[in-house]
Formats: C-alpha cells, structure tokens, sequence
C-alpha cells in the first residue's frame, strides 16, 4: 500500500501456530503421483499457502518459503521424513493430536473435488490442469477470490 510518501507498506498476516500435511492425488496413472502440500492457520484452519508437486523435500522447501512471511513459531505436522529434516526441531511438533484441522480439510477438498478422490473415473489428464482445477476450489474457498469478478 503507498502513502503517498514514496513508503510501502505491506499489509501482512502473522500466525502463531501451523499444521502442514500433503494430499496425494495422481494426473492420468495412479503411478504418476501428485501432491498438494498445503499449511493451514492452527487457530483459524484457514489455508496459509501451498503447493504441487512429488513427494519430495524440494517441494517441501517451497511450501516453507512461501510460509516464512508469516513468522510462524511453531509446525505441527505428522512423521514423514521432509517435516524432521527441513524443520527446526524446537519448533516443530510430532504427532496427530495437533493436525486434526489440517486432516478436515484434506477431507473436505477430497470431498468437493473429485479429482482427489482415491477410487473415481474423475481423474485429470494434464498436471498443469490439475494444478489449475485444484487451485481454483482453494483460492475460492480459502481467499474469496472468484474468477469470475476478476
């Protein structure tokens, strides 16, 4: 936001608390995984941020970069290796009592997309579409923003 002074100021929103969790879907082939890694506000549920991709740290890295504007102070997460290796360990929690928001809301996206879903005919064929029917349900229900209007 400008001033008028020649300053900017950003406009941002801190979050004390995160869950973080990955999806597996697949694009054509069940052997031709993806992943949605998203974080969620642990006070909120809100959707943080996140990303598409394998199974991997890199992806991982990704979703954490977008996450640090944030300032979160602690990460709840389940025991798959990409969370203990790229986490600090005095901020990062173990375990399924403090992932159940994040866990809802993989359920609610499997419900309402079917892409998503484990057993469907409904599958996408294309990664990148994908990725954009995906991302369009989260930007719409987690940020209000519709295609529509814009």
């Amino acid at each position: 936001m400008d001033l008028g002074t020649g300053a900017v100021i950003h406009v941002g929103r801190a979050c004390q608390e995160a869950e973080i969790d990955e999806q597996w879907s697949y694009v054509f082939e069940k052997s031709n995984q993806r992943w949605l890694w998203h974080a969620v506000d642990h006070a909120t549920n809100t959707v943080l941020a996140y990303v598409f991709g394998k199974r991997k740290d890199e992806v991982f890295k990704k979703l954490k970069e977008l996450l640090e504007p944030f300032g979160i102070k602690k990460f709840y997460t389940d025991d798959w290796g990409a969370y203990e290796r790229n986490l600090d360990e005095s901020r990062h929690i173990i375990g399924k009592e403090n992932t159940q928001k994040v866990e809802r809301k993989n359920l609610n996206f499997r419900t309402w997309i079917k892409r998503l879903a484990r057993k469907t005919i409904c599958f996408s064929k294309l990664e990148q579409m994908h990725d954009i029917v995906i991302g369009l349900l989260i930007n719409k229900i987690e940020f209000g923003i519709d295609i529509h209007e814009i």
